[in-house]
């Protein structure tokens, strides 16, 4: 009894400690978890130990998590992400699969099976680690983050059938006369029985059980109600010979389309989270520290050549329809292996499709892909301006050495008339947009334009935001000026910011924000029509 808890001090201690450390330096919370695991491990020797309880817990931190995920994707979400989600995802999947699968088959001579696994499981990227970084960056509402997130987003969903596709192999595995085409067949059958009963049955009985809840208006009733769902539709599922993720992402989905989504989103936010720490815990105690020095070459090796053809793979999709920077940064956003191939390997291994060994090398390659992930993408910017060397001034422009100037946020139609107003009147200003054409624009014709991000501290100290005499954003969607503004205020509170707003809610919304100039476009559009209307008045 002393020794387990000592056990649990010593990992929420360690825990605790590793994950202040990396949040000062931009890395991701899980790998605090996963470091912490593997330090347990050697302490206490639960590398040698088995802890039922453990993977119990972990297990269920998986199944919460794929809840989570069902919730974000209800059937309309999905129709208006058609492109980034539907088209990249579907690409980026079954191009890495027809890329990996080779590889593993003839150049690593691995059986069939192995092969499929294997080459899925290097498909996925790191939703727990990409997704936050782009949210707390803001590189969400960038074109490479709305891209990134639709890609992850299939991936996550992709997880369902690729762990269908496990169970269906383990049969077999196990003796089983069942060929490729047979797993293939009983996949897709499983996947339209799950769409259907989505559909008719499951929606209307998951929206009668919340209902019935919320009436009684005492949280732990309804709370107790989600629990109910998850666990039974878990339940249900891992008995007719599917995963207790798959109830569980089902459970999602299906509550998805109620109106209860954002109360439930709130409610079990903290519980996902706990467990999800665990399992990333229990992840961390099957690192074998010894074996990875010792074949450090090989699992580096591995883990460059997954990257580099993750990277090239997502590049030629998003090239597509993107210039050269945007692809790239998507690439080095998803070029790393995910957490979910951590789950894909465990059960891979549990099933009997690969080997113990062979599960806890991948084990290694999926940790130092996680590992070097934060490195990438807190210096992506930089890293991209490699390929495209005239926008590398995107997050590390050169300070400017420049006072009372006026800086242009933005070089669409307003912005280059505001620009062309400034130069008649021999005024110093500046411009910033995220838009690539018009940089390479307002370049052509001499003006001084940076590519970047005025929201982004750097950006705001290169470009003297403190030493300008004001800040013309001249972006027309609402949420882009919000956020630059706010940003701008919190970096300098008394900078001058002149916005124009178009409706009503937008004047609303700015008036109570300080140091904020608008031009209502409406009201000078109409006092400009009603004095021409007066000129010729008699």
């Amino acid at each position: 009894m002393e020794t387990l808890l000592l056990a649990i001090f010593a990992t929420i201690f360690i825990a605790t400690l590793l994950n202040i450390i990396f949040k000062r330096q931009n890395i991701s919370h899980i790998l605090g978890y996963i470091f912490t695991g593997t330090i347990i491990s050697y302490l206490f020797d639960f590398n040698t130990l088995k802890i039922d309880s453990l993977e119990l817990v972990g297990e269920f931190g998986i199944v919460f998590l794929m809840f989570t995920i069902g919730l974000e994707l209800s059937f309309e979400k999905i129709k208006k992400m058609k492109e980034t989600l539907l088209i990249n995802g579907a690409l980026q999947l079954f191009l890495s699969v027809l890329f990996f699968f080779p590889l593993a088959f003839y150049a690593f001579n691995l059986n069939v099976t192995s092969s499929i696994i294997i080459a899925l499981a290097f498909s996925l990227s790191s939703t727990a680690i990409v997704l936050p970084y782009l949210k707390e960056s803001k590189d969400i509402y960038t074109p490479y983050g709305k891209k990134s997130v639709g890609i992850l987003i299939f991936q996550d969903i992709s997880v369902i059938p690729i762990l269908l596709l496990i169970t269906f192999l383990s049969y077999g595995a196990s003796g089983t006369d069942m060929s490729i085409m047979d797993v293939i067949l009983k996949t897709v059958l499983a996947l339209v029985f799950i769409v259907l009963f989505i559909r008719y049955v499951g929606d209307k009985i998951v929206d009668t059980i919340l209902k019935f809840a919320a009436r009684t208006q005492l949280e732990e009733i309804f709370l107790g109600a989600i629990f109910t769902i998850v666990l039974g539709m878990a339940v249900l599922m891992h008995s007719i010979g599917f995963t207790y993720s798959l109830g569980a992402f089902i459970a999602g989905v299906l509550i998805a389309d109620t109106k209860y989504t954002i109360k439930v989103e709130s409610d079990i936010l903290s519980y996902k989270d706990l467990l999800l720490s665990v399992f990333f815990f229990s992840v961390g105690t099957k690192i074998d520290i010894v074996y990875l020095f010792s074949n450090l070459h090989m699992v580096f090796f591995i883990f460059a050549l997954v990257s580099l053809v993750k990277m090239g793979v997502i590049y030629l999709i998003i090239r597509r329809k993107s210039d050269t920077n945007t692809s790239m940064k998507t690439a080095l956003a998803l070029a790393q292996i995910g957490g979910f191939s951590f789950v894909v390997f465990d059960l891979a291994a549990m099933k009997q499709l690969i080997t113990h060994d062979m599960a806890n090398f991948l084990f290694l390659v999926t940790f130092v892909s996680m590992i070097v992930t934060p490195f990438v993408l807190n210096n992506i910017y930089k890293l991209s301006s490699y390929f495209e060397k005239e926008f590398y001034e995107s997050d590390v422009i050169t300070p400017i050495d420049k006072k009372n100037h006026i800086i242009i946020v933005g070089f669409g139609t307003l912005g280059r008339a505001v620009a062309k107003e400034l130069y008649a009147k021999n005024i110093d200003f500046i411009i910033i947009s995220d838009n690539l054409q018009h940089v390479l624009l307002a370049r052509r014709i001499n003006f001084l334009a940076y590519f970047g991000h005025l929201n982004k501290r750097p950006v705001m100290e290169s470009l003297k935001v403190e030493e300008s005499s004001g800040i013309i954003i001249t972006m027309q969607d609402e949420h882009t000026k919000d956020l630059i503004s706010q940003a701008v205020i919190d970096y300098y509170s008394e900078a001058n910011i002149i916005i124009k707003v178009d409706t009503d809610e937008e004047r609303q919304h700015f008036q109570v924000m300080r140091n904020i100039d608008f031009v209502d476009s409406n009201h000078e559009l109409s006092s400009r029509l009603v004095e021409l209307s007066l000129k010729h008045q008699k």
